[in-house]
């Protein structure tokens, strides 16, 4: 069986002109990994042997600083003379490079939600210093085939501002590339931003905002050309979209966006616009991650935890007069209210009203072998709910269960504060 390092070899996956990937086997840990491996010949030119084993040096030394579910892991790497390997977390989707062409576009929310997904995880990466400078479609990667989930990858090309280890200049792929980037200006997250832009375009249009014959005409046009508008290229694209891609792609830094949250929350207002819909429509992760960061209960809770909850919990619209929990049933989850108003009833008396944000149900959790509902909760308004089932929540990171208690402790104390105000008042 061939092996590299410890790594059983499977199958090939790719090969570039730099690189094959494979499909391994870590007998240690018991999983599917992929190698990209450097071509011998590379290695052995001098000077192109030097940049591509930096590269991968830079990528593996960021193995344990970027921890986030839509960015790929890196577990392993070896560079020596000889050789030179990285391995890294099989995602098995694809990329977004099969879905650049006219006859291959996604449908609009598809797209919101993969590029939402994009500039949360690179913002979870600038916040520790990392500009990747290299997005493109094809280092974003898909973990199923019909689904929205992405992960970012191939962080050689970044730029660490914590790191003392020299950067390479002129890396990233020049349809990619920045007018800053291009004139070899220094970098923040706006470049990124621009080159997710690109992709955005790409996927919205089936081809590139600048195409030339060679590559200096290629870098001239991003540096000093006005892009087509998407709109003059595809019709049909929203005006939503429309503005909001030609803002990421703006050559003036002045009227990029100037960070990543202000691209994801153009992108939730998007989703939402389109989504009006109905009662039976599925709510989009985009929204779901835009819901819980504005939620009081949530506000200790980071990036990673708030998608972390997403994958362990359900959403649902409810229409006013749905008895959402009833009195006297057994029940294991509690829920929150994400949007609208309900009434809590105990034998027909009204008790509390809950709006956006609160929680009810929450103390199926403490009580053992289960719990036998209280009081009865009514839908007043057209409601969306999210439902959290404890075993769900027994099977969550010790951090993300913590700050649940945390939060369930503060909601307790502001009842019991309440009720002693009620009481001294009668």
């Amino acid at each position: 069986m061939e092996r590299i390092g410890k790594y059983e070899i499977r199958r090939p996956l790719g090969a570039g002109a730099t690189s094959s990937v494979h499909l391994a086997w870590d007998p240690f840990a018991g999983r599917e990994v992929a190698i990209k491996r450097i071509h011998p010949e590379i290695l052995r030119d001098p000077q192109r042997g030097h940049v591509y084993r930096h590269l991968l040096m830079n990528e593996a030394a960021l193995a344990g600083k970027l921890i986030h579910p839509h960015i790929v892991r890196t577990f392993d790497a070896h560079v020596d003379d000889e050789d030179a390997w990285i391995v890294m977390e099989h995602v098995g989707g694809g990329t977004l490079a099969d879905f650049c062409t006219p006859g291959a576009l996604l449908p609009f929310d598809r797209l919101i939600e993969i590029i939402f997904k994009c500039t949360r995880a690179l913002d979870y990466a600038f916040r520790r210093g990392i500009t990747h400078r290299d997005i493109k479609p094809a280092n974003i990667l898909l973990t199923d085939r019909d689904g929205q989930d992405i992960k970012v990858s191939d962080f050689g090309s970044a730029f660490d501002a914590g790191s003392d280890s020299t950067q390479i200049a002129s890396v990233g792929s020049p349809s990619y590339m920045s007018p800053q980037q291009v004139r070899q200006m220094p970098l923040d997250q706006q470049t990124d931003i621009y080159s997710l832009g690109v992709v955005m375009y790409q996927l919205l249009t089936g081809r590139l905002p600048f195409e030339a014959d060679n590559q200096f005409s290629l870098l001239y046009s991003i540096a000093h050309d006005e892009a087509p508008a998407p709109a003059s290229i595809r019709p049909d694209i929203p005006d939503a979209l429309e503005a909001i891609v030609r803002r990421a792609i703006d050559r003036d830094l002045d009227r990029r966006y100037r960070s990543w949250p202000d691209f994801a929350h153009d992108l939730a207002c998007a989703f939402r616009n389109r989504a009006a819909a109905s009662i039976h429509s599925p709510i989009p992760d985009a929204e779901k991650f835009q819901t819980l960061r504005r939620l009081t209960f949530f506000r200790s809770f980071s990036d990673v935890e708030l998608w972390e909850v997403i994958g362990l919990s359900r959403w649902s619209r409810v229409q006013p007069g749905t008895v959402v929990i009833r009195e006297g049933e057994p029940g294991d989850h509690f829920c929150f209210l994400a949007a609208g108003e309900a009434r809590v009833r105990k034998r027909g008396r009204l008790l509390n009203l809950l709006s956006e944000g609160e929680c009810f149900g929450e103390m199926s959790l403490f009580a053992a072998g289960g719990s036998v509902r209280s009081a009865s909760v009514e839908a007043v308004t057209a409601l969306e709910t999210i439902r959290i089932d404890a075993q769900a929540l027994n099977r969550a990171s010790d951090a993300t269960r913590m700050h649940f208690y945390q939060g369930f402790l503060e909601v307790l104390a502001t009842r019991l504060s309440l009720a002693n105000s009620r009481i001294a008042g009668i």
